[in-house]
């Protein structure tokens, strides 16, 4: 994560931007600096669209040296007030397998129009427990974490 910001010039967003790394994708998402000579308190929406607009040659350009780079796509977004936007990013397709109570489950949530389509359902189950079980995924992620720097600092196997 660290030589993904070592990239991003520090004025391009208000402090430092909350960069997440999986395994298809670079996400960067970073607050919207204040503007010389516009209300800082003017509407978030029209602060984030412009911040797209006049960055997008820029946030192309760093986007292709970290696609190059890692391997992966790359995607932004931005912050200003209590708005968040991401901007182009991946849907990824995941293929499971589900037994019959399971899709009982998300044919329920099509049928009851909480959600267009299995895949619809299933991506809602997956926000709701993210939201729901956030303080428990954090800690799973940083124990994962915590195993992939101590594999690093073992010994080599060859």
């Amino acid at each position: 994560m660290t030589e993904v910001l070592k990239v991003i010039p520090v004025d391009l967003f208000d402090g430092a931007p909350d960069v997440r790394i999986d395994r298809e994708e670079i996400t960067i998402i970073g607050r919207v600096p204040a503007t010389p000579g516009q209300d800082a308190a003017g509407d978030d929406t029209d602060r984030i669209d412009r911040f797209r607009e006049a960055t997008r040659e820029q946030r192309m350009r760093i986007a292709r040296g970290l696609e190059d780079a890692f391997n992966r796509k790359v995607a932004w977004g931005a912050r200003s007030g209590e708005m968040g936007v991401l901007f182009t990013h991946l849907a990824t397709p995941v293929m499971t397998r589900l037994r019959q109570p399971e899709r009982l489950v998300l044919d329920t949530l099509v049928a009851g129009g909480v959600a267009r389509s299995r895949a619809d359902a299933l991506a809602w189950c997956v926000r709701l427990v993210g939201q729901h079980e956030a303080d428990w995924i954090a800690r799973l992620q940083d124990a994962i974490k915590n195993v992939d720097e101590a594999r690093a600092s073992g010994p080599d196997p060859d």
